[in-house]
């Protein structure tokens, strides 16, 4: 059980509005507070994205409410937050995303044995010609496994 991950958040939308080419797992340096409201399970990653400058990954926009029981010193809730890659993964992720269409964007917010972290992925936009058609291989599939379900008894 010291393996399980516990998710905070995940961002629905991202495989809607993407075509994710690549996930890596990076770590959060986070203040008390933000662990606090992290564990009561309140964050969103909705709006969020990553950036590499100066040789160092950082996620901006992801929102952490302020700790309730938190005083004065609580944190900034939209403030900007390092991420933990090796320097190889930054150095990786840093080119590709700085390729033409591409961005570096979370998928989901968990915590794994007691450390926060965030899974990112290389991601590339969709048209609104490439939704379309993923929600019309959604559909097929929902209609094949229909039927599958209606025949065997």
């Amino acid at each position: 059980m010291a393996d399980a991950e516990r998710l905070i958040a995940h961002n629905r939308r991202a495989r809607h509005e993407y075509f994710i080419d690549e996930a890596v797992e990076a770590g959060l340096v986070l203040t008390g507070t933000e662990v606090k409201s992290l564990r009561a399970g309140r964050a969103s990653i909705q709006e969020a994205f990553a950036r590499v400058e100066g040789g160092e990954a950082w996620l901006y926009h992801m929102h952490i409410p302020p700790y309730d029981a938190g005083s004065i010193f609580n944190h900034d809730p939209e403030r900007r937050r390092k991420l933990l890659l090796h320097r190889r993964e930054v150095d990786r992720l840093g080119g590709r995303a700085a390729q033409k269409g591409y961005t570096l964007i979370p998928l989901r917010l968990y915590f794994r044995r007691g450390r926060a972290k965030v899974e990112l992925g290389l991601a590339r936009g969709k048209r609104q010609f490439d939704k379309r058609e993923s929600i019309a291989e959604r559909e097929s599939e929902r209609r094949i496994q229909r039927a599958i379900r209606r025949r065997v008894p």
